[in-house]
């Protein structure tokens, strides 16, 4: 499991690629949980993240899953989606300890409108290691990888809005 958190951290800062993490199922799993054990510390440890927050985030990362597995594959890559696909969530799961940390740490001493931005900018961070793990998936130049990065990441808002907004209408 070490092993696992250093390779996650090395392509969270750039150094490694999903290439780098064998094709396993039970690895995707290993991620999987990681990723669902970061959310439910969100769920626990901010009062802001609501249990509706949670079971948005489940299907935000679904659906942005889904987009990068149909860009692998539409690539002509399908043999890696199951290494990107674990990257991808491994990172997330990463990515959002480190938010979740950050911001119960920071807190007390910030405030929480300061503690919240800055974990905003932990969070946005998850773009540009999304689009290096696609782009090295795909074999396309990083700023390929950040382009497509950045249409998945406006694909989830877009879909948040919508079901946020279609939420509290009913």
């Amino acid at each position: 499991m070490l092993t696992l958190l250093k390779t996650l951290a090395e392509i969270t800062l750039l150094r490694r690629g999903p290439e780098h993490l064998p094709r396993s199922v039970v690895l995707l799993g290993m991620t999987v949980s990681l990723w669902l054990f970061a959310a439910l510390a969100a769920l626990a440890l901010i009062e802001q993240f609501s249990e509706a927050d949670f079971f948005l985030s489940i299907f935000s990362a679904f659906v942005g899953i889904l987009c990068y597995a149909t860009i692998i594959v539409l690539y002509g890559h399908g043999a890696r989606t199951l290494q990107t696909v674990s990257a991808i969530v491994g990172v997330g799961g990463l990515i959002t300890l480190v938010f979740v940390v950050e911001y119960v740490l920071l807190k007390p001493l910030l405030g929480a409108a300061n503690a919240g931005f800055i974990a905003t900018l932990i969070l946005f961070w998850s773009v540009p290691v999304e689009g290096h793990i696609v782009s090295r998936a795909i074999e396309r130049h990083w700023y390929v990888g950040i382009l497509l990065a950045l249409g998945v990441f406006v694909f989830q808002y877009l879909t948040n809005s919508l079901l946020t907004t279609t939420g509290q209408a009913a």
